[in-house]
């Protein structure tokens, strides 16, 4: 199936892709960096996956949310009736589950359902006993439960079973992860399960305080940005997959079960504009965990839990999503320098304060010791947001962000009465400044470029108004947004930069999709220099590649007509919350 076919499930812990076809074709347990006990997503279906459907495995006729929550329904239209198929993961109690339940609308459907447990990313195959009338599965660490009424037979390292359900009739499977050592967990009631599930969300959405134009998208993104926090710690992943491609057949596929602080912070921007400053809270509290100790030992990403260790590995039984190697795990990109994130961690910071989130002193002690640092190291190239792989450049986005660290800690000085040698950082923010203008601007075509002596073209550069480096009636605002739209698009949508042959900047063979966060960040530049009727036309094209439950993945790609990049991802959805904000009146 295309990326776009699947819908997230998940308990805010861990999360589920489910399939048009109703498999569960991606699924790691007990926290969203764990090994995949479900990974045909990666591979073929012999690599682990649950599917469950009417016989004849046709696509669901249609599928939705249910209300404002997390909780998917499939229905399938078929000649003996019609069938649903209720999906969800209700909020963690002892261990992580997984609730599928079969519910007969009309008629008689005659389903089916496939079970292959494979741990360790499809490289395990477990052994499995029945056991009280219910399936156990066993391999190393990890052992899951199947609980239902039905019963499965083995065969070929699989467990099947078919039966039939009626209008009215509902079918329970409730499937339970827990380590291997431990006894056999208590069976949850199912139906006790959805009404909870669908109550905590609906708690959840009513604390929001956006009321503008395009809720339903607003609130189906906040609600996506939700099912991405590890809700024991606050921190927040940018997607719940690893190496889904940016590039079908190609290398550029990555693992992002992590938490990147700029991510994590314009996540938590977005939260705190819809009212949620309780986590706020607690991912500042995750941050401070986190990133303490020594200013020069910040890294731009880390555990769910502020682990530091994201060792990158190939796994190579896995052939990948259509074929694209490798499959990896961990990301190396945790070693690179990328002076941009102090800016967005000082943003953060700034905005949790400026929304009435109580101070803290240890916080802003930590941003001492990051300002300390910084004060020493802003004018060295690094790696930039984008994580190249090439070598170091004066990335200006950087250089921005860097001038956005010690604008925001002016800001705490003079606005919350912090302590701070508030002179020498507005000197050295003017000085930033005016570098900035100097080297990374072509006056000859107005714009900006992506770095110190470059002639290329970031859409990175698009945030200069939006973090109030410049205001957005400047000439040079004009110039760098008309140059992105000229030079750094692809059928109206936007490109994070050249990936040409002739351009080694991010050292990587192949290109990309446009980047959907790119494109939000050019309605929003459009909104904020009064294009209005622009940025409306743009941000409802980039609605509408939105698949039938309202996910977006990383990329889109024009050319193939179809999402690409690890799904759902939260740097796209972040951009779509800000842009309908920015176009409701209601900006940064």
């Amino acid at each position: 199936m295309r990326i776009e076919d699947y819908a997230l499930i998940g308990d805010m812990q861990s999360a589920a892709l489910v399939g048009r076809d109703g498999s569960i074709d991606w699924l790691c347990l007990p926290r969203f960096d764990s090994p995949a006990c479900f990974a045909a997503l990666l591979g073929g279906e012999r690599n682990g996956h649950w599917w469950l459907g009417p016989e004849g495995r046709p696509m669901a006729t249609r599928r939705r949310y249910r209300g404002e929550t997390l909780v998917l329904e499939s229905e399938w239209e078929t000649e003996g009736g019609t069938v649903r198929v209720i999906d969800f993961m209700p909020p963690r109690h002892a261990n992580p589950d997984v609730v599928r339940i079969v519910e007969g609308v009309s008629g008689t459907v005659r389903m089916a359902t496939e079970l292959r447990i494979r741990f360790d990313y499809g490289r395990i195959v477990p052994w499995v006993r029945r056991t009280e009338g219910h399936l156990q599965a066993i391999g190393g660490p990890d052992s899951v439960w199947l609980h239902s009424s039905v019963p499965l037979t083995g065969g070929d390292y699989a467990h099947k079973a078919t039966f039939e359900v009626t209008a009215g009739q509902r079918v329970a499977f409730v499937f339970t992860w827990h380590p291997s050592h431990e006894p056999m967990p208590v069976e949850l009631d199912a139906e006790v399960q959805l009404a909870e599930t669908e109550q905590m969300w609906a708690e959840w959405v009513s604390r929001c305080t956006y009321q503008g134009p395009w809720r339903e998208a607003v609130v189906r993104s906040l609600i996506t940005l939700k099912a991405l926090t590890y809700s024991p710690t606050g921190g927040i992943v940018a997607a719940p997959t690893t190496s889904l491609p940016e590039n079908i057949g190609g290398v550029r596929n990555w693992d992002y079960r992590f938490c990147w602080l700029r991510d994590a912070t314009m996540t938590l921007e977005a939260l705190i504009g819809a009212g949620y400053l309780n986590e706020a809270r607690d991912w500042r509290a995750w941050l401070l965990r986190a990133i303490a100790g020594r200013a020069q030992d910040l890294q731009i990403m880390y555990g769910v839990a502020g682990e530091r260790r994201l060792p990158e590995m190939e796994v190579g039984w896995l052939p990948g999503y259509e074929e694209s190697r490798p499959v990896r795990i961990g990301n190396a990109a945790v070693e690179q320098l990328q002076l941009d994130v102090y800016g967005e961690v000082l943003n953060a910071l700034h905005m949790s304060r400026t929304s009435g989130l109580a101070p803290d002193d240890r916080a802003w002690a930590i941003q001492r010791e990051l300002l300390d640092y910084l004060e020493t190291h802003w004018d060295e190239p690094d790696e930039g947001l984008w994580e190249v792989r090439g070598p170091r450049r004066h990335f200006v986005h950087s250089k921005v962000m860097c001038w956005v660290a010690f604008d925001r800690a002016i800001s705490q000085v003079e606005r919350f009465g912090r302590s701070g040698p508030v002179e020498r950082w507005k000197t050295l923010r003017d000085r930033i400044h005016a570098e900035v203008c100097e080297k990374g601007f072509d006056p000859g075509r107005g714009t900006f470029t992506q770095s110190y002596g470059s002639r290329e073209l970031d859409a990175a550069l698009l945030m200069i108004p939006m973090v109030g480096f410049l205001p957005p009636d400047d000439p040079r605002v004009h110039g760098t947004i008309a140059a992105i739209e000229r030079e750094l698009s692809a059928d109206g949508f936007v490109l994070r930069y050249p990936t040409a042959e002739d351009n080694a900047v991010d050292g990587l063979p192949g290109d990309e999709g446009a980047f959907l966060a790119c494109s939000f960040w050019l309605a929003e530049a459009m909104a904020m220099t009064g294009r209005r009727e622009d940025a409306e036309r743009l941000f409802e094209r980039l609605l509408g590649l939105r698949n039938d439950v309202g996910l977006l993945a990383e990329e889109f790609d024009p050319r193939l007509g179809r999402m690409v990049g690890n799904f759902p991802q939260a740097f796209s959805h972040v951009p779509l919350i800000h842009t309908a904000r920015a176009l409701a009146g209601d900006g940064r």
